[in-house]
């Protein structure tokens, strides 16, 4: 493995710490891209189109200040580092904002439910954080490598930093706050990922040896700065595990309850358009004409084949949404949904 030089130290240094002052190029540039980039990840994920948010990804700088954090941490440097992390926070929080803005002008009645680019952000799993970890390698491996740069693009799409934020402002404007922390539990595992991947690849590179002898004023790297970065994946694999649990238990319970749904439908001469489940809630999504099949009666079916300990939601497009709670055999109207 080739080390590196100060020529390499000084363009990383230049790359990944923005120039104080709100009016210098790097800051300009840094908060100018995220703000579009925010509308562009808020439009993309309101319009469920997954071309408008990979671009916002490819737009987005925030990996900038985060891969920042990681460098400063192993030139233990406390300046950048505060700084750094402050515009990752101050970023994120923007973000966030964003999200929540176009939220009130373009939420839909139905608060996101059926949004592909909304659910696929809400279920954070250990394989996220696997992910994350190897897109956070390639990251920091092309930042010290110029003959593999051109990997960034790439990585800034594997990475996925800016949409699950603009998810989660606009799941707040439509109140499921839950769903929102999920988004939000993403974003900090894969801010994790960045951090702990890059501290570790400038440690192998020799980073703050090179930097030493390049005149950059470095201080002395503690191993005890690395155990509280890896204590940190640990922290965050924590909920990561109990969301790989949900998951497979949504899994299971959608494919047990498709049958029956299917058989209570056709009953009423309707039709099954979706079975999901969300966080051990089983979500049904029934189309069809004037009247509309009992929904007590699919409460008692799943309740007679050992689904009796679950809530159910049923989806009745064209007419109500209908909440059914577990170990009862009634049901009431939630809210109304779109034809």
């Amino acid at each position: 493995m080739a080390a590196v030089d100060s020529a390499t130290v000084g363009r990383m240094a230049d790359s990944l710490f923005i120039e104080r002052g709100l009016r210098s190029p790097g800051s300009t540039r840094f908060w100018v891209l995220l703000v579009l980039a925010a509308v562009i990840a808020s439009a993309g994920v309101v319009g469920d189109s997954t071309a408008t948010v990979i671009g916002a990804m490819i737009v987005a700088p925030l990996m900038t200040p985060i891969l920042g954090s990681a460098l400063a941490l192993v030139l233990a440097d406390r300046a950048q580092l505060l700084r750094c992390v402050l515009l990752a926070l101050g970023g994120a929080l923007a973000v966030v904002s964003v999200g929540i803005l176009l939220g009130w002008v373009a939420a839909p009645p139905d608060a996101f439910v059926s949004n592909s680019q909304i659910s696929s952000r809400i279920s954070p799993r250990l394989i996220d954080l696997l992910a994350a970890l190897a897109t956070g390698t390639v990251g920091a491996f092309a930042l010290v490598r110029t003959d593999i740069s051109d990997t960034v693009p790439g990585v800034a799409i594997a990475i996925s930093l800016v949409p699950p934020l603009s998810v989660t402002g606009l799941l707040i404007t439509v109140g499921r706050y839950h769903d929102a922390g999920e988004a939000a539990l993403l974003f900090t595992t894969n801010v994790a990922a960045i951090v702990a991947t890059g501290t570790v690849v400038f440690l192998v590179y020799g980073i703050p040896a090179a930097a030493r002898k390049s005149g950059y004023q470095v201080s002395r790297f503690h191993g005890r700065t690395l155990a509280a970065v890896i204590v940190l994946v640990l922290l965050i694999a924590i909920p990561l595990t109990t969301g790989t649990y949900t998951v497979a238990r949504d899994r299971a319970l959608a494919a047990d309850a498709r049958p029956l749904a299917e058989k209570w439908a056709k009953a009423g001469k309707w039709q099954i358009i979706s079975v999901k489940a969300r966080n051990g809630v089983v979500v049904i999504g029934v189309l069809g004409l004037p009247p509309p099949p009992s929904p007590t009666a699919l409460r008692a079916a799943l309740d007679t084949h050992g689904i009796r300990d679950v809530d159910l939601e049923l989806h009745l497009v064209g007419g109500r949404t209908q909440w059914c709670p577990a170990d009862t055999d009634t049901c009431t109207i939630r809210y109304s949904t779109l034809g």
